[in-house]
C-alpha cells in the first residue's frame, strides 16, 4: 500500500471513529428531542450517519453500526436501538449510490431526491421495526396504529430525515473541501 492509500484509509478510520462519537453524542445529551411514543425525534441525531456515507459505503456502515452499538450500550429502549440498528440499510443504499453517481451530491435538486428516495427506505425500516411491537401490544401506543405507526414513525421519519440530510449536506460541503476528501469510492 503506497502512502497516498495509507494516508486515506487512515483518515476514513479517523472519521468514521469521530462521526461514531457525534452520532452516540448527539442523541444522548440534545436538548432538541420531541418522543411520542413509539416515535422520537432528535434534531441532527442522523447527521453523522449520512456525512460518513458521503465518505464511502465502508465508513458509512460503519457508523450506523457504531451508533446502533452507542444506543444499546447507552440503555436505550430495544424498539430506538432496532431503528438506529435499520439506519445500516439507508446508509448503504445511499454510500453505493453515490459512489456510482459522485455527482448527485454536487446538485442540491439531485441531492433533494436522493434524500427524499433514502428517508422512504429508512421510514419504511422503521416501521417495519416498529409494526411487531405494535402488534404485541397495541394498548402501548394510546394514538392507534394509524396515528402511531404510519404517521408518527412513518411520515415522521420522512421528515426527520430529510432535515437531517440537509444538515448533513451543508456541513458537508466546507468539510470535503477542507479535509481534501471527495466522494472517495472503497
Amino acid at each position: 500500500m503506497n502512502q497516498k492509500n495509507m494516508h486515506s484509509a487512515i483518515l476514513k478510520i479517523v472519521m468514521a471513529g469521530l462521526l461514531c462519537a457525534v452520532g452516540i453524542i448527539i442523541p444522548m445529551f440534545s436538548p432538541l428531542k420531541i418522543v411520542i411514543p413509539p416515535a422520537s425525534f432528535t434534531v441532527a441525531s442522523h447527521v453523522a450517519v449520512f456525512i460518513a456515507m458521503f465518505i464511502s459505503p465502508a465508513v458509512g456502515i460503519s457508523v450506523a453500526l457504531g451508533t446502533t452499538l452507542g444506543f444499546l450500550i447507552g440503555g436505550f429502549p430495544i424498539e430506538v436501538v432496532l431503528r438506529a440498528l435499520t439506519h445500516v440499510v439507508f446508509a448503504t443504499v445511499g454510500a453505493f449510490w453515490i459512489q456510482k453517481k459522485p455527482e448527485i451530491l454536487s446538485s442540491v435538486k439531485k441531492s433533494i431526491l436522493l434524500s427524499a428516495a433514502l428517508a422512504l427506505i429508512h421510514a419504511v425500516c422503521e416501521v417495519l421495526v416498529v409494526l411487531p411491537f405494535y402488534i404485541a401490544d397495541p394498548s402501548q401506543y394510546a394514538n392507534g396504529f394509524f396515528v402511531a405507526v404510519i404517521l408518527l414513525v412513518g411520515v415522521g421519519t420522512i421528515v426527520h430525515s430529510m432535515v437531517d440530510f440537509a444538515i448533513a449536506y451543508l456541513v458537508w460541503q466546507p468539510l470535503k473541501k477542507t479535509f481534501g476528501v471527495k466522494s472517495v469510492r472503497v
